[in-house]
């Protein structure tokens, strides 16, 4: 079991928040590295894998002008993911993750890189949150997706539970 799944399921539950995941690359990596977690059913939703361009359009609603403009490796395509499944799942909290594990480049971009964001929460008495970070990971496929799901559960830590 990740440590850092653990810690973003006890957070969310300490907060009493709900999470949901769009997920391209990792393929349902970062859904299945939480439900690792006893207890996870108490604030994970579920997730998205939205793999193909159409997918992220059909199921997501990421508009299709905007993948022509940014392309789906983009921080917009990233934060359309995100907005798109939290309307879709009212999850207080959305990670979405869209990128290139390789081995080779993908529309002109290299394996590795990648962006996530963070949505929320959705919470009445609070102000919108939108985090996008982009990232250049090295190694190989595996490598760069078990990074990806690291940074991604960093991230939201850092925005749920600010040190």
């Amino acid at each position: 079991m990740s440590e850092l799944a653990a810690m973003v399921i006890s957070t969310l539950t300490e907060r009493s928040a709900t999470l949901a995941t769009a997920e391209s690359l990792t393929g349902g990596l970062i859904g299945a590295t939480l439900t690792d977690v006893p207890g996870a059913s108490a604030v994970y939703l579920g997730g998205t894998v939205a793999y193909a361009s159409r997918l992220k359009t059909d199921l997501l609603g990421v508009p299709t002008a905007m993948i022509e403009q940014y392309s789906v490796i983009s921080d917009e395509v990233a934060l359309a993911m995100a907005v798109g499944l939290q309307e879709r799942t009212n999850a207080d909290w959305v990670v979405a993750v869209t990128g290139v594990a390789g081995p080779t480049p993908q529309e002109g971009h290299d394996p590795g890189e990648v962006h996530i964001c963070i949505a929320g929460p959705r919470i009445p008495s609070l102000p919108a949150q939108r985090l996008v970070e982009h990232y250049a990971f090295e190694g190989d496929r595996a490598s760069i997706r078990q990074q990806t799901v690291d940074a991604a559960l960093q991230m939201l830590l850092r925005v749920v539970a600010p040190v």
